[in-house]
Parts: structure tokens; C-alpha cells; sequence
């Protein structure tokens, strides 16, 4: 499938629940009084989504690949503040909901790698870069595959 808008992309979604989530986290008793960290992994949820989102808007495979290592690398970061969270004794009574989030957090991690892949693997330099020649290039590129699938299937069912 091909994604018009980035807020068809189920892995910026992924990272507007983990946002949403880190934000309860930080609803917790536990974190009254500690702003920075609170801060800290506050902001680094939300660059997750906000950084897919710009990168998608930017238009080119290279800017978007750009913004996905740095979404990634946000990703990264909260893992690492939860990592961190478990070994602190004030934070003890919430060590299953710690964990969860790790995981939905590394979740979205592979997710963007598998994204980060698939665009480093692509010949496509961004929606930048298609003009009306480049669409009907790939449309008749399309077609003649399939028709030349269908070819060899007529050909394979006359043996």
C-alpha cells in the first residue's frame, strides 16, 4: 500500500500511542517532583511521531531516511529512560507497566528499521522527484509486467 498522508502510517501511529502512554506513565505519583525526567522522557515519546511525520512531508528518500534514524534513535531513547526507571527504588510499583512500555517501544524501533531497509533497498528517490513523466513511465512499467505474467500463465496452462 502506498500511504498519501503520514497519518496513514501505522508506525506513526504506533508512536502516538506510545506517546499517549508515556504520558500516563508520567501521571504517576511516583514522578511527582521530578521535572527534568519527566521531561526528559516526555519529549522523547512525542519526537518518535513528530519526527516519522516530518520526514514524510519532506519529499525525498534521503530527508525522510534522515528523520527516521533520528524517530528511531527518540525510540531508543525512551527505552533507555525506562531501563533506567526500573533500576530507581521510587519507581518499583511499576515495573510491569515498564516493561510494556520497552517493548511497545522497541516494537516501534523495528518497525522503522524494517522501514529504513526497505528505503535504503529503493531505487525511488522521493515523492519529490515523480513528475507526470516518471507516473506514467512506472504505470506502463506495471502494465507490461502484468502482462507478460499473464503471458506465461497462458503459456504454462497450454503445456
Amino acid at each position: 500500500m502506498k500511504y498519501e498522508r503520514f497519518e496513514q502510517l501505522p508506525v506513526r501511529e504506533a508512536g502516538i500511542e506510545l506517546a499517549v502512554s508515556i504520558y500516563a506513565l508520567t501521571q504517576q505519583p511516583a514522578f511527582g517532583g521530578r521535572y527534568s525526567l519527566r521531561d526528559q522522557i516526555e519529549r522523547a515519546a512525542v519526537s518518535v511521531s513528530n519526527n516519522i511525520a516530518e520526514g514524510f512531508e519532506r519529499g525525498t528518500n534521503q530527508e525522510l531516511l534522515t528523520f527516521l534514524y533520528i524517530a528511531r534513535g527518540s525510540a531508543g531513547e525512551v527505552r533507555s529512560m525506562l531501563c533506567l526507571l526500573e533500576r530507581i527504588e521510587v519507581f518499583s510499583g511499576l515495573k510491569r507497566e515498564l516493561g510494556n512500555l520497552k517493548s511497545r517501544a522497541e516494537s516501534v524501533s523495528k518497525q522503522l528499521g524494517a522501514w529504513i531497509r526497505s528505503l535504503r533497498d529503493s531505487a525511488r528517490q522521493g515523492e519529490r522527484y515523480v513528475s507526470e513523466k516518471t507516473r506514467r513511465a512506472d504505470q506502463a512499467a506495471r502494465e507490461r509486467r502484468e502482462f507478460l505474467a499473464k503471458l506465461e500463465q497462458i503459456r504454462r496452462g497450454s503445456e
